[in-house]
């Protein structure tokens, strides 16, 4: 038990933030840096979408309900059942977020792309859905340095590991503080 909390904890703090090739320094200058971006969407009152696939989905649910509530930030869910059987029935499911995108996002929205390998089809037509809409994208990704979702994110968080449940926890912790230090700024909205 010891050894898989050493490891979550060694894989937290070699998390890499990037915003295009600069790097931060360090562990807290990341999450720095995500306060600042998610403070900069509310303060303009940008739209904010959160998507993955699986156990990334499941992250992206609770963090669009936290960003809001907690947050309050202007959240919006594409996990509805019925829009995306009609989207995946419709348009495929490489399609299924970024049809929605593409009538929800404008230009300056953020997307919080989440997804352990980086390399899932329907996260890369996301990711490109909302750069053409001159969006912001952030990245949550894992396993290969070289993913094609970091590769396309203006802001980057990789996790240097290749187990599914580590990179998810660690994605969760990070957003998790992200938004508690948000909430303990800000005040919650009553």
């Amino acid at each position: 038990m010891e050894s898989y909390i050493d490891s979550l904890i060694e894989n937290l703090y070699a998390t890499q933030f990037s915003r295009g090739s600069q790097e931060s320094p360090s562990y807290e200058d990341g999450v720095q840096l995500l306060v600042d971006v998610f403070t900069e969407h509310k303060q303009v009152g940008s739209q904010v979408f959160f998507v993955g696939n699986g156990g990334s989905a499941a992250i992206a649910s609770h963090m669009t309900a936290d960003f809001m509530k907690n947050g309050g930030m202007k959240t919006y869910s594409l996990y509805d059942n019925a829009v995306m059987t009609c989207m995946s029935n419709d348009y495929g499911y490489e399609n299924i977020f970024s049809r929605p995108l593409d009538f929800l996002a404008k230009q300056g929205d953020l997307l919080v792309a989440i997804s352990s390998s980086g390399n899932s089809p329907n996260i890369i037509r996301a990711i490109d859905t909302v750069t053409e809409k001159k969006g912001v994208v952030i990245t949550f990704t894992g396993f290969r340095p070289d993913n094609k979702a970091k590769q396309r994110g203006d802001i980057n968080v990789y996790v240097p590991c290749e187990k599914y449940g580590m990179v998810e926890s660690i994605h969760t912790i990070i957003l998790q503080q992200v938004v508690d230090t948000i909430l303990e700024r800000d005040g919650a909205r009553l």
